[in-house]
């Protein structure tokens, strides 16, 4: 704090006089070798505030002490804490989520099939979609994601400046295209288009009410999408700057982002780290 006043112009002399500290104290304490705590604070500092900034100024002290290990820099979370508020940083909290869409109930739906189970033994196995929106100076744009439950990838995505049927449909088919999904896979996708899913042999399940992007780990995503970039990047110019936006970040959030829910390894490490176990396992005879 003293060193703080003087860069800004106080004397040492009554800077000490209001704080009931002795000068010669202070000089003191300047001059005495820094401790051990504090010379690996002064290393973890920087290495914090990169890690920090690589995720955009979304990571709190959780992940990025997962990243700082991941680096095979040991340390502890309380440090990271401690060490992230002498420099004022945190990550970001995600706000609630507004109602995108409103269900018909008189309207057919197929099955729940998920029915809140959102757990997966391998990838493709079973998505789930949502849809968003967010405020531009033009306008509002649409966005809506598919979501791969075992990975936490995002296999589909598209945005628009509507909300109609095609908005997610567009999602779904980049999803199918990405991942080469062939006929009778027994892909399971939580919405209600059912008819573009026959075709390939999926099934379509609905949440139980009555809505078909009524899913926990959808909704988590739009909250994630919503605290990571949209209010973290915004105010937003045009749906053309938020594609844009939204492109980099998918690329960021399939690649690089921690995952707590996958031992905080991105979805794209943990896809591959499956498909590589599946390599090793041997074929029965």
């Amino acid at each position: 704090m003293i060193d703080h006043l003087r860069a800004n112009g106080l004397g040492v002399d009554p800077v000490c006089r209001v704080l009931e500290l002795s000068p010669s104290t202070y000089f003191a304490r300047k001059k005495r070798p820094k401790s051990a705590r504090r010379l690996r604070d002064e290393q973890l500092l920087p290495v914090i505030e990169q890690v920090h900034a690589d995720s955009g100024g979304t990571y709190g002290a959780r992940r990025i002490t997962r990243a700082l290990r991941r680096k095979g820099v040991e340390v502890a979370r309380c440090t990271v804490e401690r060490l992230m508020a002498e420099r004022g940083l945190e990550g970001v909290i995600r706000g609630r989520r507004r109602r995108t869409t409103i269900p018909e109930p008189s309207a057919p739906r197929p099955p729940d099939l998920v029915d809140r189970n959102f757990t997966a033994a391998r990838p493709d196995q079973l998505w789930v979609a949502d849809m968003t929106y967010v405020r531009t100076w033009s306008g509002w744009a649409y966005v809506a994601f598919v979501l791969d439950v075992y990975s936490r990838m995002i296999v589909g995505w598209q945005v628009a400046d509507h909300m109609r049927t095609e908005l997610p449909l567009d999602a779904l088919e980049m999803a199918l295209w990405r991942r080469r999904t062939k006929k009778d896979s027994g892909l399971i996708v939580s919405i209600r288009y059912t008819d573009r899913l026959a075709d390939i042999g999926a099934s379509a399940s609905v949440g139980s009410v009555a809505d078909s992007y009524d899913n926990a780990m959808a909704e988590a995503l739009n909250g994630t999408f919503k605290a990571e970039l949209i209010e973290m990047q915004g105010p937003w110019k045009d749906p053309a700057q938020v594609e844009r936006a939204i492109f980099q970040w998918i690329t960021w959030y399939n690649e690089e982002r921690l995952h707590s829910a996958l031992d905080y390894v991105p979805p794209a490490e943990y896809e591959r780290d499956f498909w590589q176990s599946q390599e090793r396992v041997p074929q029965s005879a």
